[in-house]
């Protein structure tokens, strides 16, 4: 076999790799004498078919696997040998003249193909030891605490009946049909729907209209819906509710005591304190590490500056448009909206998935180095977490992850990545900085890099350079399954 470099241009490569014609006839007998005493043919008793009759039937096809097998093995070889590492899968490419292609099958011709990839850069590690990152930590007061225990107290607030006037805070149960031109449409209408008042989870000026109501009450109510309304039908549009009130009822007062934890699940209130000052915590926390970690890869984006594998690139600048477009379609926005042109836009984004690539190879580069390993019970947990996002979807999540080539990989990048953050963390210079809530949840001028962005821009970006959010400490109160209609066309 012989590999002859055509290409060394920065990072991409070509190689042209020959075969000779004899060595693949060499590998096809060697082929056709292992197959020689398994097959059947009509005619000849088993293990006695001659040579050349097995070529003359089964010689093609033997050919044809011969080649992916060289096709699908060679390149990882060719590479290992060179020293060097593909920063994508290597593009193979073969003659599509079918005259020679059938030479090849015959053994009649060299078998060549075509190898173009880009290596991944030879990058120097540098000392990390000047890295300074203030890691900002917020106290947190009992009176946070139990105000957020009150609001997770909404869920299990108990309500009784009453005679006289709905005021705010009480919850109404109501029929309602909702009308649009005079027509009901899709999803306006319900029965025995529960609304807090003053929960703002209708469309605005809806509940508004309810204070003062009475049970046997019937009332039409008219509101319009937000221009930028989910339902395109009806954002923006005046409609009315046909309204019959069929109860009213007074909130219960909420105690911070041992009757509320248990209606909560939980032994006693100081169990309930203990674990609301954890979710708080987790989700201060969450900030913190966000903040320390941004401020770690801006001085590993400043140490390190190398070309960049276009091809990775690429591929990165996709996601992040994909979802720069999605978001600004969601908000009923264009590039206009949004302060910029399409093409400033793109090579903003250009330059942070150049960016996004860079300390990817550097992190990964660090902690092979490092030894950073990702267990199987890692994987698992993190595989856990994804079955637990997708109720109902399990079986579909673990064929995909078990059938996708790459799949399991997205999986462990994020789980390597943060491992080698902590493996930085544990060399660098780190200064505790006590601030308050407020302070914390500010956003840095650093969240602006590589430019300003205004805040549907933020958003795409912000996926795309630290991942999404953690979820809320407190879980949000939401309505009973049978308002989702409710819901979804109100809100």
């Amino acid at each position: 076999m012989q590999v002859i470099e055509t290409l060394a241009e920065g990072l991409k490569r070509e190689l042209k790799v020959v075969i000779p014609a004899d060595e693949m006839q060499t590998r096809m007998n060697e082929r056709l004498a292992e197959v020689k005493d398994r097959v059947r043919i009509n005619g000849f008793r088993p293990g006695k078919v001659p040579v050349a009759h097995l070529k003359k039937v089964y010689g093609k096809s033997i050919m044809a696997e011969l080649v992916n097998e060289i096709v699908r093995d060679k390149p990882t070889e060719i590479l290992t040998g060179r020293g060097e590492k593909s920063a994508t899968q290597p593009e193979v490419a073969m003659t599509e003249d079918e005259a020679e292609a059938d030479k090849i099958l015959k053994a009649e011709a060299d078998f060549e193909f075509t190898l173009a990839y880009e290596i991944i850069p030879a990058i120097e590690l540098k000392d990390a030891t000047g890295i300074k990152v203030t890691r900002e930590v917020v106290e947190i007061g009992e009176d946070e605490v139990n105000a957020q225990i009150l609001r997770i107290a909404e869920s299990a607030r108990t309500y009784e009946s009453k005679k006289g006037k709905a005021a705010d805070g009480d919850r109404v149960t109501i029929d309602y049909l909702g009308k649009v031109d005079g027509e009901a449409f899709d999803g306006g209408k319900d029965e025995d729907a529960e609304l807090v008042l003053g929960s703002n989870r209708f469309i605005p000026g809806f509940e508004e209209q309810l204070v003062g109501v009475k049970a046997g009450d019937e009332k039409t109510i008219t509101v319009t819906f937000p221009a930028d309304y989910p339902a395109a039908n009806l954002a923006g549009k005046e409609a009315t509710f046909d309204i019959t009130v069929k109860d009213v009822a007074a909130a219960a007062p909420i105690e911070i005591n041992d009757e509320l934890a248990t209606k909560l699940g939980l032994e006693s209130a100081d169990k309930l304190k203990e674990i609301v000052r954890g979710q708080i915590e987790s989700q201060y926390g969450s900030v913190t590490r966000q903040k320390v970690k941004r401020q770690l890869l801006d001085q590993l984006d400043e140490l390190y500056q190398f070309e960049t594998p276009e091809r990775l690139v690429n591929a990165e600048f996709e996601n992040i448009w994909r979802q720069i477009n999605t978001d600004l379609e969601q908000a009923g926005k264009t590039f206009a909206d949004e302060d910029t042109t399409e093409e400033e836009a793109r090579t903003e984004y250009r330059k942070l998935a150049e960016r996004r690539v860079r300390l990817g190879l550097v992190l990964s580069e660090i902690g092979e180095k490092a030894g950073v390993q990702v267990s199987d019970d890692e994987m698992q947990r993190s595989l856990f977490e994804q079955l637990r996002q997708f109720p109902g979807q399990e079986k579909q999540i673990l064929d995909y992850f078990k059938n996708t080539p790459g799949a399991a990989a997205s999986l462990r990048a994020p789980l390597f990545e943060e491992k080698v953050v902590d493996h930085l963390l544990s060399e660098v210079a780190v200064t505790d900085k006590t601030v308050s809530k407020d302070e914390l949840m500010a956003e840095d001028e650093a969240e602006d890099k590589p430019a300003k962005k205004t805040p549907a821009k933020k958003k795409a970006a912000a996926k795309a350079e630290a991942g999404e959010g953690e979820e809320a400490a407190a879980p949000k109160k939401k309505a009973p399954a049978k308002k989702k209609a409710a819901d979804e066309s109100a809100e």
